[in-house]
């Protein structure tokens, strides 16, 4: 894939990322905290995919994305280390909410699941400027 290519992919997913935040924001402010856990979820997502996409490197499981991102951009300290355990939490709460019958969803996860979505966002949109 080429530089271009790449850049215009990246893009495309931080508005894709923006895009799920906005949804996730929405859903809150109705109080469906299971759809906005979710819709959270993915938008920090596809900004740690914005940020693959220059690489360009991509792989098909989330769990795998997220231990790529974890080791070589967590660890390295090119994100702060506290957005890394933030992003492992987000992953915990999503699979809860999707997955699990018994899991109570609580408004101020939600929030919290919203609240790193935005952060991330944020440093994603600052390393992209970097790179681009």
């Amino acid at each position: 894939m080429n530089t271009k290519i790449s850049k215009e992919l990246g893009s495309h997913r931080l508005e894709q990322a923006r895009e799920e935040l906005n949804d996730a924001k929405i859903l809150f402010k109705v109080k469906s905290y299971k759809s906005a856990n979710n819709r959270a979820y993915y938008s920090i997502f596809h900004a740690i995919k914005a940020v693959l996409a220059l690489e360009p490197i991509d792989f098909k499981r989330h769990k795998d994305i997220i231990a790529y991102f974890n080791k070589n951009y967590i660890h390295s300290e090119i994100f702060p280390k506290s957005i890394g355990r933030k992003i492992s939490e987000a992953s915990r709460i999503r699979e809860d909410s999707d997955y699990d019958d018994e899991f109570v969803v609580r408004e101020e996860d939600t929030l919290s699941q919203i609240k790193t979505a935005e952060e991330l966002i944020e440093l994603v949109e600052e390393y992209m400027k970097r790179k681009i």
